[in-house]
């Protein structure tokens, strides 16, 4: 089980919203410290403090957490801030040490030599089994440097060498308007390499899900490898918030239904951020008989929800939706491993490039993706 009980999930929010008397906080942290605060006040966690808590939860359970990747100290995107300085003495503070666990939160800002550091953090998967590590990308597509790692070890050495890893690559991955470097983890690459059980593919919506997703990881009997597709926008989005309930009970769910249906005319099965696009319009739009169901976990493909699913909404038309590009992103995987649905694909037209690099064409593409999905003309 990846729950926690509720006393360690108090005592954690506790040392995430406190810092020691002898501690000189400057007026953002504070602003910041309150925020946090204020959202645990209101019962529930957003995607940082939901993170924070998987690695508390795992210090109080004696398992270390390793994290590296440029500026993952503050998280790149300013949400993890798992370290904090004092504005007098300019000494850092990482404010899970105020657990007084034997176990460590060791966070280390690396440079941008991604080949180097993740076939450093690959070495210490193996030599900490029982510890989380992770090696964060600044942004998805960063990972490109670190090619032959991911070839030659993340994906295949179980099957060639027998040897087992839990490194965790957590890969921002968004499609905001900022131009193609900013936009595309190249998801695609990953699920090409998707064999034989050989490492996980997950694209969380939720925090408690990413929460569930990151202890599971230390959990779980035997180790592989975890590919996170994380998000950018969805950090601070206001629908982006677990009650604090969901971390006390449940574990991570492969595929989240819609439940506001049960019978459904048309279901769009998506992942990531744009579930939360499609939510939006069809709220306002008012457009009734369409579930949109999230696939949180692309491989190992959980065939058995998505068939009852398939059976249970009686809809005759089911529709995949990516903001990707259609040679890009999961849609191939789909055909391939999800054959037992009839899919259309709604997507951007194949494209060499990952993203346009105007934000007003990036929005009116967005917009028209959209409008395709829910069939609003």
């Amino acid at each position: 089980s990846t729950k926690i009980s509720k006393k360690s999930l108090e005592r954690v929010l506790e040392a995430l919203v406190a810092t020691p008397e002898s501690f000189k906080s400057f007026s953002k942290l504070e602003r910041l410290l309150k925020a946090r605060k204020g959202l645990i006040d209101k019962g529930v966690l957003d995607w940082g403090l939901a993170e924070q808590l998987a690695f508390g939860s795992l210090l109080l359970e004696e398992h270390s957490v390793r994290l590296s990747g440029q500026d993952c100290r503050r998280g790149t995107f300013s949400h993890r801030h798992a370290y904090v300085v004092d504005y007098e003495n300019d000494k850092p503070l990482c404010l899970l040490d105020q657990l007084k666990t034997d176990a460590k939160l060791c966070v280390y800002n690396s440079h941008l030599a991604e080949y180097a550091v993740m076939g450093f953090e690959y070495g210490m998967s193996m030599a900490i089994p029982k510890d989380l590590v992770i090696w964060e990308a600044q942004f998805g597509d960063f990972s490109n440097g670190a090619q032959i790692i991911i070839d030659q070890f993340i994906s295949a050495a179980q099957s060639k060498w027998r040897r087992f890893s839990g490194l965790t690559l957590l890969l921002p991955h968004g499609y905001e308007g900022q131009g193609p470097e900013h936009s595309s983890a190249r998801l695609e690459r990953y699920l090409q390499l998707c064999a034989q059980n050989n490492m996980y593919v997950a694209n969380p919506t939720t925090p408690a899900n990413y929460f569930h997703l990151l202890r599971r990881q230390v959990h779980n009997a035997f180790r592989i490898p975890l590919v996170v597709v994380s998000p950018k926008s969805l950090l601070r989005h206001p629908k982006v918030q677990s009650p604090l309930a969901d971390f006390t009970s449940g574990g991570f769910e492969e595929v989240i239904a819609d439940t506001s249906l049960k019978k459904a005319k048309r279901v769009i099965l998506c992942s990531g951020k744009v579930y939360y696009d499609l939510l939006e319009m069809r709220e306002k739009e008012n457009i009734k008989g369409v579930a949109i169901v999230r696939l949180e976990q692309f491989y190992p493909v959980c065939k058995k929800k998505l068939t009852e699913l398939y059976t249970s909404y009686g809809a005759k038309e089911w529709i995949w939706v990516q903001e990707e590009p259609k040679n890009m992103g999961a849609w191939q995987f789909v055909c391939a491993n999800l054959d037992f649905i009839p899919f259309s694909c709604v997507s951007r037209d194949a494209s060499a490039s990952t993203a346009v690099g105007n934000s007003k064409l990036h929005a009116k593409e967005q917009q028209a993706l959209l409008e395709q999905a829910l069939k609003i003309s």
